[in-house]
């Protein structure tokens, strides 16, 4: 199973409403929990898929992977936020601000960042992914707390295009 299909998988889930799948198979196991409530039960049984070989773990310490930017939807009129992008987390895993702990940070508050700049690292199953932006901007709000699980879509930044 590879990164696509563990997307692919995540997408379902949500799209689906469901609150919790388990998929096993010999050398991988993936649980997806969600914090809704079910609203539907479904139940599957699948023959597991016949994999011709497993690749080795890569010891390469980051992917770059791209981020998914949406224009903020407006807010509650006098809301000035409705101009900035927001910078959404393109999988599950955890948020870090900076390559390790007694590395500084990869941007703050304030920083001007271009297309391809690194902004922080998601982890997720063991793998260090950097995300990198795709727009050309000012950082305005950090929207994430440090070393904590994010969801798939949930924002990390505000970004300012002006």
């Amino acid at each position: 199973m590879n990164l696509k299909d563990i997307e692919a998988l995540i997408k379902f889930v949500q799209k689906t409403g469901v609150s919790e799948v388990s998929i096993e198979q010999t050398d991988l196991k993936i649980t997806i929990k969600t914090h809704a409530a079910p609203q539907q039960v479904i139940q599957a049984s699948l023959p597991a898929p016949v994999m011709a070989h497993a690749a080795p773990a890569p010891s390469a310490p980051a992917v770059a992977t791209s981020v998914s930017v949406q224009a903020e939807a407006p807010k509650a009129k006098g809301s000035d936020e409705s101009k900035y992008i927001t910078v959404k987390s393109p999988m599950i895993g955890t948020f870090y601000r900076s390559s390790t702990p007694d590395k500084p940070v990869f941007v703050n508050v304030g920083d001007e960042i271009k297309q391809g700049k690194v902004l922080c690292i998601i982890e997720a199953m063991k793998l260090f992914n950097e995300i990198e932006s795709e727009v050309t901007g000012k950082i305005v709000k950090v929207l994430a707390d440090n070393s904590t699980p994010v969801e798939y879509d949930q924002p990390l930044f505000l970004v300012d295009p002006s």
